[in-house]
């Protein structure tokens, strides 16, 4: 290993969520500072490096990679949100031969990861968590843990809405469900309390034919006095392209490549209407945190799911033998179906309900007394904590609807034909990358030997 040289290439530089200090977030993932990191409670993602040690931090918000490449006789990091990016600079260096899809990592929310470049054999990267909600802890009264719940999403939003330009429109990705009309009704509630008009959020809802969603948003607006600020946005199903979701959000889990392809079609629309819109409300995270996923659609039961307090947010932990190294589990790794697409548009997305504040709060509840025992009961559970939350915090009575998935909601009779399996998602994605592989593995184009000193920073890309 060579001495001297900076071997961490940052794509991405620390990001922030608005409302939050990108330069405190970088000068607390560099000094190592987890209690830094768990004081904010705006998203973010960050690297800096220390010496021969490379540390790198995110929330759900934002995704974050790496790769370890060879190069001048040690490893060299290189960092970015999307996996594709860490591909195009090592194929822009001649070094792409190096590259498998599957030998990235992506950083598990909720820890600061340590990796020191001490050349081979590789070394593991050490985690430190700086998020440590203490797990039902509440009382089991469920106006307690509904106004906890809530007054935790209102304080998100506010940090998160007065940080943004004062005249600014925001849309919203609106079903009619619990947790897209919470969100809704408590923007606006925000908006008021800020002396804005509340009218700044203008809410879609997509209708791909015969879907419920629409017919149901559209009853919810009209019961809420919103119609002039609602828009249906109608498509044909048959520019649903799963295959370009796949491409997209650079995964392959079938449910979350459904919703990917339902929000393309869904922010498609609203940016050909409103090319100059930048930020996107939703309710993502709300299903996660109340635990509100049918258990016959996985391998799950009531016990591994009460037991571990945050599975469906970090997946079953960095420690856990069902722990992917090219993935994290949870909506850590499934947040990128509303970042990606997001990000593909032109769109900030944020959903009150992915802070760690308000992930605190829903673990906080007492699930196993509430429950007692009852699949049947974990599944209302959702809908009474947030109808509770809304009338104690904000006075609002809020009709609950039935749970649908985003592509059922939207699809109608068309989602049957994008009930794909896992293995057909996992081939499309194979062959995405089998594509894009196939010149920079070619044994006849050119190449760089890892030992090849000539092209150190010839272009000043690694300089930190």
């Amino acid at each position: 290993m060579l001495q001297g040289i900076e071997r961490l290439v940052d794509l991405s530089g620390t990001v922030a969520a608005p409302g939050g200090n990108a330069d405190e977030i970088a000068a607390a993932i560099e000094n190592a500072d987890v209690e830094g990191l768990q004081r904010s409670d705006v998203h973010f993602a960050g690297v800096a490096r220390e010496g021969q040690t490379v540390r790198l931090a995110r929330t759900v918000g934002f995704p974050l990679r790496y790769f370890v490449a060879k190069m001048f006789h040690g490893p060299f990091l290189i960092v970015s949100d999307r996996i594709e990016t860490l591909f195009d600079w090592c194929t822009a260096h001649k070094i792409g031969w190096q590259f498998d899809p599957s030998y990235t990592r992506m950083i598990p929310a909720h820890y600061l990861v340590e990796i020191d470049q001490i050349g081979c054999p590789d070394p593991a990267p050490r985690y430190q968590r700086f998020f440590t909600p203490a797990p039902e802890s509440a009382p089991a009264d469920l106006s307690v843990c509904g106004r906890s719940y809530i007054d935790a999403a209102l304080e998100g939003l506010k940090n998160w809405l007065q940080a943004l330009p004062e005249n600014e429109p925001i849309a919203l990705a609106f079903s009619g469900g619990t947790d897209s009309a919470s969100v809704w009704l408590l923007a606006r509630h925000t908006l008021q309390q800020l002396g804005r008009s509340p009218d700044l959020v203008r809410a879609f809802t997509l209708d791909l034919g015969g879907g419920k969603d629409a017919l149901q948003a559209e009853h919810m607006v009209r019961s809420l006095g919103l119609m002039h600020c609602w828009e249906r946005v109608e498509a044909n199903p048959d520019e649903v392209d799963l295959k370009a979701a796949i491409a997209v959000i650079e995964d392959y889990h079938p449910l979350d490549v459904q919703c990917a392809a339902m929000a393309l079609a869904l922010l498609k629309g609203i940016r050909e209407r409103y090319p100059e819109m930048k930020y996107l409300l939703d309710g993502d995270g709300g299903d996660e945190n109340l635990k509100d996923y049918p258990l016959e659609d996985s391998d799950l039961t009531l016990s591994s799911v009460l037991r571990n307090p945050l599975l469906y947010i970090e997946g079953w932990g960095v420690d856990a033998m069902k722990h992917s190294l090219t993935y994290t589990g949870g909506l850590s790794r499934s947040y990128v179906r509303t970042y990606a697409p997001g990000k593909h548009y032109g769109f900030q997305a944020y959903s009150p309900y992915t802070s760690r504040n308000v992930i605190a709060a829903a673990a906080a509840i007492p699930f196993s007394t509430l429950c007692d025992g009852s699949v049947e009961r974990l599944y209302s559970l959702k809908s009474d904590v947030v109808r509770e939350g809304l009338k104690a915090v904000a006075g609002f009575e809020l009709e609950t609807c039935p749970k649908r998935r985003f592509q059922d909601g939207a699809g109608g009779d068309a989602y049957r034909e994008w009930r794909v399996s896992k293995s057909w998602c996992r081939q499309v994605f194979l062959q995405n990358w089998e594509a894009k592989l196939r010149d920079a593995w070619n044994p006849e184009g050119e190449r760089v030997s890892g030992n090849d000193l000539s092209i150190a920073f010839a272009d000043g890309t690694g300089s930190r």
